[in-house]
């Protein structure tokens, strides 16, 4: 089907269906030729071929540049994403690094806070037991002096119904003396 399309189209040409010589002004092929190599020549004279492929070179420096500006960018994005992937990593290691600081100084500070309340709790135990030492200490004077101040009225009771005026001034002579000596 193809081969026979394109049978009819050469067979069909219009320089086959022109009539009389070819290089007249009859002929609407030579007259055709003419006028298209004519405005061909003008073309060329106006300098069209110049202005398309100026606008072509244009066009392809702009198409160039701009791949180059996506090329530049491409690599900026690139350098820009490795740069924050490494900042996002050191970010990681230094809040993995506050963590286990913070972790080490939370069982410090837990530790610090077990001694200091082992040392209060040693220092409370050591003063209640010297206030009981001291309560002892001073429940036993008061024993003391009570069992003196009993022994005391007691023997002053005793003395008084067995002493007599003369036995009362050797005693209080003897007791002079004794001060005497002792301050002497």
């Amino acid at each position: 089907m193809k081969r026979l399309s394109v049978l009819f189209a050469l067979t069909a040409s219009p320089a086959l269906a022109a009539t009389g010589p070819f290089f007249s002004l009859q002929n609407t092929n030579f007259v055709v030729l003419v006028a298209f190599l004519v405005f061909v020549g003008i073309l060329v004279y106006m300098g069209v071929p110049k202005k398309i492929t100026g606008l072509l070179d244009a066009r392809a420096t702009q198409i160039k540049a701009e791949l180059d500006e996506a090329r530049a960018l491409r690599e900026e994005a690139k350098s820009v994403l490795a740069s924050y992937e490494r900042k996002q990593k050191d970010v990681v290691e230094q809040t993995e690094r506050i963590i286990a600081t913070a972790r080490d100084e939370a069982m410090a500070a837990a530790e610090q806070a077990k001694a200091d309340l082992a040392k209060s709790i040693a220092r409370r135990i050591q003063a209640a037991e010297e206030q009981i030492a001291s309560a002892e200490a001073s429940a036993l004077r008061q024993v003391r002096e009570r069992a003196i101040s009993v022994a005391v009225s007691a023997a002053g009771e005793i003395l008084a119904k067995q002493s007599t005026a003369e036995s009362a001034a050797a005693s209080i002579d003897a007791a002079i003396e004794q001060v005497g000596a002792k301050l002497h």
